[in-house]
């Protein structure tokens, strides 16, 4: 499955989330939840995964945890706060670039119109 086809899931997955609990709602909920609904659409999540940071060829684990890889190629960052910054979409892509992953999902469940909190993010794909 490519990554196209899995953000799609993952996509539906966010809007039948959203649409069950709405927002305002902690992180942690979202995310045990979204977990729960990719995996009954036959998806492979982990959750809390570390992300070790390489530099001159030394691995330090510094405590970066992605929330949610999904068939170990695609990144989701969950937040549920009242307004995303410009902070958070660089969170992402600083993530897809330590891990060589390609797609990125960064979503703000604490927001009156799911469809414009969802934003896709690339590296090289």
């Amino acid at each position: 499955m490519t990554e196209n086809e899995i953000s799609y899931i993952i996509r539906g997955c966010i809007f039948d989330v959203y649409n069950k609990l709405g927002p305002g709602l902690l992180e942690s909920v979202y995310q045990h939840i979204l977990k729960y609904e990719l995996e009954k659409h036959g998806l492979k999540v982990k959750m809390e995964v570390t992300l070790p940071v390489i530099y001159d060829d030394i691995k330090f684990d510094i405590g970066f945890r992605l929330d949610l890889l999904v068939n170990d190629k695609v990144i989701i960052e969950l937040k549920s706060v009242e307004n995303l910054a410009e902070v958070h979409h660089k969170q992402v892509i600083t993530y897809l670039k330590l891990s060589k992953l390609k797609l990125g999902i960064l979503v703000n469940f604490n927001s009156a119109d799911i469809s414009s909190a969802i934003f896709r993010k690339v590296n090289n794909l």
